[in-house]
């Protein structure tokens, strides 16, 4: 642990030239003291560490010392640390890893001034968190990680827990290995030699096996997660339309999430559009096209355009009516 905390100093002063004791102490999160005690070390060592003293003095490596990792360039680096989301990282528990090894890495970029050190860590911040987050339990993620690791089988209790029942079954898996998408972790393993996704949150409890299983070699994760998600779109329910909506209305319409355009054209009136649609449900059309108002007009099928005049004619009779509204206080 000291062994990586000397390297951390040493990659920091490298890349930032000249750094206070309360400096190094907030970045590593250790005591002042203990600043000093591994200046000393590092000294001991034979790297050539000097203290400037005053106001504008600092802990610095003697000019010409310089320790290279590899020959990255800065935006390879750079490339490589955006990549990183704060919540996955906790959630794998690895957080304070990545920042020890963005450090070493950065090191290998030269400062763009003496003054400032080059960060694009503090130029750009990805933060990967839904503005509607999904508070899902993940217990046994890290126990997966061990598994998947070392090869070993798993006995899962799955399925759906709630305060009145546990709709769960008992199985054994072969985890291959584990996709994030959205905040929601997935677990891909053989089950009963059949490729499986499993929703770590619906793991009620999980225990690692001492028997061990041969991964496939030549099991890909990405290609297996892309290939899944395309069959599971492929499945999702169709329901198509034809609309005519307002020209001004369309790229919204464009942006639903369950809904696909398949063709706009121009009709005999230059402010409404002829569109081909394809909706995920009957249901899910009738919602959709209702919050549109009078900007979208179901053509076709017979069965949504009735619903929707239905719809339209019993919200229309509740402002009409004064008896059949609520009361508002």
């Amino acid at each position: 642990m000291r062994a990586d905390r000397l390297l951390s100093i040493l990659l920091l002063l490298q890349n930032r030239g000249k750094l206070t004791t309360r400096q190094l102490s907030g970045m590593l999160e250790i005591s002042e003291r203990t600043v000093h005690r591994d200046m000393e070390a590092l000294s001991a060592a034979g790297i050539p560490v000097l203290a400037e003293r005053g106001r504008e003095g600092g802990w610095m490596l003697a000019e010409g010392y310089r320790t290279r990792l590899t020959g990255m360039k800065p935006q390879e680096i750079g490339a490589l640390l955006l990549t990183a989301d704060p919540a996955i990282l906790d959630d794998l528990g690895i957080r304070e890893d990545f920042a020890a090894a963005a450090r070493k890495l950065e090191a290998v970029s030269r400062p763009l001034s003496p003054e400032a050190g080059y960060s694009l860590a503090g130029q750009i911040h990805i933060d990967g968190a839904s503005w509607h987050p999904i508070d899902e339990s993940v217990l046994y993620l890290i126990l997966l990680q061990q598994a998947i690791r070392e090869s070993q089988r798993v006995r899962i209790t799955y399925g759906q827990s709630t305060e009145a029942s546990t709709e769960a079954k008992e199985r054994t898996i072969e985890p291959l290995g584990l996709v994030a998408k959205k905040g929601v972790w997935y677990a891909v393993a053989f089950c009963e030699s059949n490729l499986r996704t499993y929703r770590v949150s619906r793991i009620v409890q999980a225990e690692i096996m001492e028997e061990h299983f041969q991964r496939p070699l030549d099991f890909d994760l990405r290609a297996y997660w892309e290939q899944s998600t395309r069959d599971f779109k492929a499945s999702l329910p169709r329901y198509p339309a034809e609309l005519r909506i307002r020209d001004s209305a369309l790229p919204e319409l464009e942006k639903e999430r369950y809904v696909k355009v398949l063709f706009s054209a121009v009709s005999s009136d230059p402010a409404w559009l002829k569109v081909e649609a394809e909706f995920h449900t009957f249901e899910s059309a009738k919602r959709i096209i209702l919050s549109y108002g009078a900007d979208v007009i179901v053509t076709t099928p017979p069965e949504l355009r009735q619903e929707i005049e239905h719809t339209a004619s019993a919200i229309a009779s509740l402002y009409r009516t004064p008896g059949s509204r609520p009361q508002l206080s």
